[in-house]
């Protein structure tokens, strides 16, 4: 019988140092934390967690998550739980916080989607855990294409200044948690498809048009071409990277040639 492949597994491959990778990804009694999480990308995001084996406790503002969040338990054998919070709430997002690691022994990682920018929001929250655990981990914060680039075809100054801000965040909070071996990334979407576009699809086409041509691929992405990023990030094949942006941007960020 072939032997699991383990991450913590030294077996060496014919050529030197070369391990398999397959079980570097997999988050198998792992616990995360992410927030804005009920619905949309970050839904994708919990979704992928779970069928990678981690458990995960959602915060979010909603009275309630999308309908299949609660299939993920007997689907995928994990642990999941939903807390509403209000994240511009600073005592609402410390006593959600608190409850979702309520049930983790340790935490492994969080993927940030809303936060706000104080003292102990919830990236400060969740270092301070995993360093007091002694537990390495991974922060993985959503920024935006417009933090690199101007928005074709709109004038949105402040959120590009603000989406700036978050990438910016990551590289300090990269070089200030490295040495307790914590890894911190942002992820960069360029357009993509959730409800939010559903509006702007029936009153403004000519929009939808345009997120379809600019790209440098020519489409509009989905949910699906950002959760293989946000499962590599949170994983062990990421041990090695930190303080990095990742554009899933259909190349939007580059700019055009035509």
């Amino acid at each position: 019988m072939t032997r699991p492949y383990s991450s913590t597994s030294t077996r060496r491959l014919a050529d030197g140092d070369l391990v398999n990778i397959k079980g570097l990804f997999d988050l198998s009694h792992k616990n995360f934390v992410v927030t804005g999480g009920g619905r949309g990308i970050g839904y994708a995001a919990v979704r992928a967690i779970a069928e990678m084996g981690g458990n995960v406790s959602v915060l979010d503002r909603s009275p309630s998550p999308v309908k299949d969040f609660d299939s993920l338990v007997e689907t995928f054998g994990v642990k999941v739980k939903y807390i509403p919070t209000d994240v511009a709430n600073e005592q609402s997002l410390r006593d959600g916080f608190e409850e979702a690691v309520a049930d983790f022994k340790v935490l492994d990682g969080m993927y940030v989607r809303l936060f706000r920018l104080r003292k102990e929001t919830e990236p400060r929250s969740s270092d301070t855990k995993m360093i007091k655990d002694g537990n390495k981990g991974s922060l993985v914060l959503i920024a935006s294409v417009s933090g690199s680039c101007a928005t074709p075809g709109h004038k949105l100054a402040p959120y590009n200044a603000s989406k700036g801000a978050v990438k910016m965040l990551g590289t300090a909070l990269a070089a200030e948690l490295g040495p307790e071996n914590i890894r911190v990334n942002t992820i960069s979407p360029g357009y993509i498809d959730t409800e939010m576009l559903t509006p702007l699809k029936e009153q403004y086409p000519e929009r939808i048009k345009l997120m379809s041509t600019t790209p440098a691929i020519k489409r509009i992405g989905n949910r699906n071409d950002l959760t293989p990023a946000i499962v590599y990030l949170l994983s062990d094949a990421s041990t090695y990277t930190t303080g990095t942006d990742v554009q899933v941007s259909g190349a939007l960020h580059c700019g055009r040639i035509d």
